[in-house]
């Protein structure tokens, strides 16, 4: 073996170990980024699971008040009477949700509690019982949800995830 052909061999073997190189930390990249996706779905997810249950909820107990307390684009107050008093005071009868910088927080009494991190948007349209748009919590029957959120780490925009829903207040 001469020395020519030993240092050929030696160019083509380090050609070979870069490819593969660059091959492994594109896969990671990928990788990192289906993964971001993925928790940010999940994510998505299970808050709009959580806040459509608590919709659906609002109004139980009676109709001697008001089952959507405050409507804004990006706060909800929902009221229900658990304990059959006839009054909203106890713990979890006042949920309120609503965006704190890119954390979604739930409020059931006892300090507003971080739902997902990482929401690029959470906006609340409501509806009232002949579907048009309204304003005013106490004509409120149904709470149009769109969520987007992307993963606590974000590797790139392209991993946010957007869920949406129209829920009926089944109390009303």
């Amino acid at each position: 073996m001469t020395l020519t052909e030993l240092l050929v061999t030696l160019s083509l073997v380090g050609l070979l170990g870069a490819a593969t190189a660059q091959y492994f930390e594109q896969g990671q990249r990928v990788w990192a980024i289906v993964a971001g996706r993925a928790e940010a779905q999940q994510s998505a997810r299970v808050a709009l699971t959580r806040i459509v249950a608590d919709v659906r909820a609002a109004g139980l107990g009676g109709a001697g008040f008001d089952a959507v307390a405050v409507a804004e684009p990006q706060r909800i107050v929902l009221q229900q009477d658990l304990d059959a008093d006839g009054a909203i005071a106890a713990a979890g009868e006042r949920v309120t949700w609503r965006l704190a910088g890119a954390i979604l927080r739930r409020d059931a009494g006892g300090g507003a509690q971080p739902i997902i991190n990482g929401v690029q948007s959470f906006e609340l349209r409501y509806l009232d019982a002949a579907g048009s748009p309204t304003t005013v919590p106490g004509d409120v029957r149904s709470v149009a949800v769109a969520l987007t959120a992307g993963p606590e780490r974000a590797v790139t925009s392209a991993t946010a995830s957007t869920v949406s829903t129209l829920v009926r207040l089944r109390n009303r």
